[in-house]
């Protein structure tokens, strides 16, 4: 009698954590823990608009780190074979350009009146915030372009009230 309480206790214990994983499992991607996994930079250079909505940065889910890794991996080790790259890997020059990026913006004076963030992945530089005026934005991209290494810049910068071209960070939770 009482191995068969405690089988009916497990059949009931599985069945809750099978109920539980199907649950995780069908949460959305945005429900889900995301970390920067790939540890690609992502830095703001400059914060002078108040109101300027914050980029959410590389986060990534495990599941889509699973997705993106062979992808990274093909990618990143391309322009090393190929002989365009000094590095084996394309990735390894972020740690180095992110840096030399922010500098040089902070640097140039015509960006102090704007607000923008950095990212690298494979020698690509995104920018993401504001900036005054559709010129500023076109001399900003110009200006990275000049950094060292940097085999492209993708502007996601808004002027005034235009969308945000860029995921937005999710708003954080306060802790009592």
């Amino acid at each position: 009698m009482a191995a068969s309480t405690a089988l009916r206790r497990l059949l009931c214990t599985l069945r809750c954590l099978s109920a539980a994983s199907l649950l995780v499992a069908a949460l959305p991607l945005a429900a889900q823990q995301r970390s920067n996994a790939f540890n690609d930079p992502f830095v703001q250079v400059t914060s002078a608009i108040a109101n300027c909505p914050v980029p959410e940065g590389p986060l990534y889910t495990e599941q889509e780190v699973r997705d993106a890794a062979h992808v990274r991996a093909q990618h990143g080790g391309s322009c090393y074979r190929v002989g365009r790259c000094r590095l084996a890997n394309s990735y390894l020059y972020d740690q180095e350009i992110i840096p030399r990026v922010s500098q040089y913006i902070r640097l140039d004076g015509r960006f102090d009146n704007t607000s923008v963030w950095v990212q690298g992945e494979r020698r690509l530089v995104l920018l993401m915030g504001c900036v005054a005026s559709r010129e500023q934005s076109e001399a900003l991209e110009k200006a990275v372009w000049l950094v060292d290494d940097v085999m492209g810049v993708v502007n996601y910068l808004k002027v005034g009230d235009e969308a945000a071209r860029y995921p937005l960070a999710q708003p954080q939770e306060k802790t009592p």
